[in-house]
């Protein structure tokens, strides 16, 4: 008995309600272990009345490896008849349900185990596969049922006041028929509050409205309420999805993304003025094609070289005062945004939308389609200056995601990515004790 309970301790199965009587290995570098069930549940699952001892068989499973090599354990478990007539039980086994599922081929701890190590110790699916001796689909099996019951464990989504919602392209090739496009959830409440760094909720397959309505919907109503803050890209159908299933929530679209729409407008001004002036695309030696770059960069960051060189490419032509003009309100959105005291960047920002709203001169096609561009987004463009949240922790998870898919040299299946993005961004470890 001794030798007994030294065995249980080094190999842990006193845990489990098991001791070890038999030991042996196989060929296959697998230690097996064969083990009785401590204590087992005679009582008959129907009528609860104690069963009479028939016979044992024995259980297969997986468990924990031993010093780097995988493990089996042969649990004998007992078998009853039900001697209550009127029951119609008959035969029955002690209930091991605590220490595996039924019908799993591995015991509960080690699920848990096999997320751990891909979570704290970063080990790939093949790593683990390797290590407890089973197949990569049934540890990636495993593993994505284990990671979506901790994503989804009670008081994970607790304390969400800031929601981050953006697209992102999970794969670059066609097949399947399924979008390339993923629709990324991310908590920004600690970010807001100063208490921590983003961490990712979920990934929803598709970029629509529907999609992250969906989402909303299977939440419950003290999740949806909590919510205060829905911070989001240009993309209007997450706007009204925010709208019909968040009304308690405010909009707000993200500072990134509204300069580079005024960015982009600026380019395509650049684009028409220097093919009106040159009658070609930009070339070396252009006076507009030589700016482009520090066309798109902030005053204060310019060398004095550049700033003689924006300066020159824009006075060479009469017609580049488009361009002038474009690029004045362009830095002008910038500074709106870098003040210091938001209140004053809000009146800032408020007093530039009306300008450009309505009475643009002609010629400025690309000006007047920005002003009416943000003056239709004006609430969640001012919301920014309130509530100080923004998109840029979630593009930053977007670009961890991105190195992600590099390092594994791309996706094929989107339950594997979504697992893996949740074990690398999605903060589990402080959450698999709900395992």
């Amino acid at each position: 008995m001794q030798r007994s309970a030294i065995a249980d301790t080094i190999c842990r199965t006193i845990e489990l309600g098991v001791t070890i009587t038999d030991a042996a290995l196989d060929g296959e570098d697998r230690t097996h272990l064969f083990c009785e069930v401590l204590a087992p549940k005679s009582s008959c699952p129907r009528c609860e009345r104690a069963g009479r001892l028939r016979d044992h068989v024995d259980r297969e499973v997986a468990d924990l490896p031993i010093v780097g090599h995988p493990t089996r354990l042969h649990l004998r478990v007992p078998r009853y008849a039900c001697e209550n007539g009127a029951c119609g039980q008959g035969i029955f086994r002690a209930d091991i349900s605590a220490i595996v599922a039924p019908r799993a081929a591995v015991t509960r701890r080690t699920i848990a185990w096999i997320l751990r190590r891909m979570i704290l110790d970063k080990m790939s699916v093949s790593a683990v596969a390797a290590s407890v001796g089973l197949g990569w689909n049934t540890v990636n099996a495993l593993a994505l049922q284990a990671a979506r019951t901790v994503a989804s464990a009670p008081g994970r989504l607790d304390g969400v006041r800031v929601l981050g919602v953006d697209e992102h392209k999970w794969k670059h090739v066609r097949g399947n028929g399924d979008s390339s496009f993923v629709t990324v959830l991310v908590d920004l409440t600690p970010i807001v509050d100063g208490t921590g760094s983003a961490r990712l909720l979920d990934m929803v397959g598709g970029r629509s409205k529907a999609a992250l309505k969906d989402w909303l919907d299977a939440r419950d109503d003290s999740f949806r309420d909590r919510i205060r803050v829905v911070t989001m890209d240009g993309f209007t159908g997450y706007r009204t999805a925010t709208a019909e299933a968040l009304d308690k929530a405010r909009a707000v679209m993200d500072p990134f993304h509204v300069v580079h729409l005024a960015a982009e407008k600026l380019t395509v001004c650049r684009q028409r003025v220097q093919h009106h002036t040159c009658g070609h695309r930009g070339r070396t030696g252009d006076p507009l094609y030589g700016i482009r770059r520090p066309l798109l960069t902030r005053i204060a960051l310019l060398t004095d070289k550049q700033k003689a060189r924006l300066r020159s490419g824009l006075e060479a032509h009469e017609e580049h005062v488009a361009v002038s003009v474009t690029y004045a309100i362009y830095q002008e959105l910038i500074n709106a945004y870098g003040q210091e005291n938001k209140r004053d960047g809000k009146i800032a920002m408020y007093k530039l939308l009306k300008r450009i709203h309505t009475g643009v001169p002609s010629g400025l096609a690309e000006l007047a389609q920005l002003g009416r561009s943000l003056w239709a987004r004006r609430a969640e463009i001012l919301a920014y200056f309130d509530t100080g949240a923004s998109n840029g922790p979630v593009e930053a998870i977007n670009g961890r995601l991105e190195h992600l898919r590099g390092i594994a040299l791309g996706f094929r299946n989107l339950n594997h990515y979504i697992l893996r993005s949740l074990i690398h961004s999605g903060g589990l470890a402080q959450h698999l004790d709900a395992l």
